[in-house]
């Protein structure tokens, strides 16, 4: 052993001291070279099972490790999931202060804290009450428009019956001709625009906003938007189907309107015109007017002049 220990010693120093064309250098690059192929064909071989190795380990690994990697990827999805519905809130948030700025709604803000459970009615329970101001017949958005009508106030919530409810009714109009109508619930969740005459020129797509008639709801909120116009034979009336703007969801955010100013109620000669004209005028005649620059429907919705 110790002539070994020697011996290596006296190799290494020889191999130090002598350049690289020296004899131990020559043997040692021509051992490698016969090796190589050895070496290489022994790593290729010894990778997959490398490879099994690092697999075993992992499926070796022990419980508390895997309770850890799970509790971490529980609360990465918990994180996750918070983000998102706060990303959500703060959008209705906006849309709901861009709803109140552009209609300049004199309004409180509550959340939908309950949704009816019987198949009679379409109601929602809100967390705002008579303590805070709210009343029977109050509108409430959300900051897509219309959700309903409040029917019920107790001290700290309110009920509110929703438009596609039988039993509601709206003064409504379509947006761009101001044919008159009352948009109503039915029983089956959906929404249509009765007494619209024959001779109104009404087509699917078109919008319908609130008309102010009655002094409920400020003129032109959204509503909905048509989707079916049938006429039946002989029929006085048109059947219109309309598509709610809105949808209710548990712990939603929406605006109750408490008063209405006088330009967002519908005016004595707004209610003449009505009367005069439900079935409003033909699109072609609007637009005439709208480049006059009279009874025109302004970017809110609301009229600008006698035209509703």
């Amino acid at each position: 052993m110790i002539v070994l220990c020697i011996a290596s010693v006296l190799l290494l120093t020889f191999y130090i001291r002598e350049g690289e064309s020296g004899p131990i250098h020559t043997v040692r690059a021509g051992v490698t070279t016969i090796t190589s192929p050895a070496r290489m064909v022994g790593a290729a071989i010894a990778t997959p099972f490398n490879g099994l190795g690092n697999i075993f380990a992992n499926l070796t690994a022990s419980q508390e490790t895997l309770d850890e990697l799970r509790a971490q990827n529980e609360e990465l999805t918990a994180q996750v999931a918070e983000l998102s519905e706060a990303q959500e809130t703060a959008t209705r948030l906006e849309g709901l202060l861009d709803l109140r700025s552009t209609y300049n709604l004199q309004s409180t803000a509550a959340r939908i804290i309950g949704m009816s459970s019987d198949a009679w009615s379409r109601t929602v329970t809100i967390d705002k009450g008579s303590l805070d101001g709210l009343a029977i017949n109050m509108p409430v958005t959300n900051s897509a428009g219309v959700i309903g009508q409040i029917i019920e106030v107790s001290p700290n919530t309110a009920t509110v019956r929703l438009a596609n409810d039988e039993q509601s009714g709206i003064s409504a109009m379509v947006q761009s001709t101001r044919a008159q109508g009352m948009l109503e619930g039915q029983p089956d969740g959906t929404l249509r625009l009765e007494y619209i005459s024959v001779d109104s020129d009404v087509r699917e797509g078109d919008i319908i906003v609130t008309s102010g008639i009655g002094g409920v709801y400020p003129k032109g909120l959204p509503l909905g938007t048509v989707t079916s116009v049938e006429r039946a034979s002989n029929a006085v009336y048109y059947t219109i189907v309309v598509r709610s703007a809105v949808s209710t969801e548990n712990n939603e955010e929406v605006l109750v309107i408490t008063s209405l100013t006088d330009e967002q109620a519908a005016s004595d000669e707004d209610v003449a015109e009505a009367n005069s004209s439900p079935q409003g005028t033909t699109r072609d005649a609007q637009d005439d007017t709208s480049d006059d620059g009279s009874g025109d429907a302004s970017a809110d919705g609301t009229d600008t002049g006698t035209g509703e």
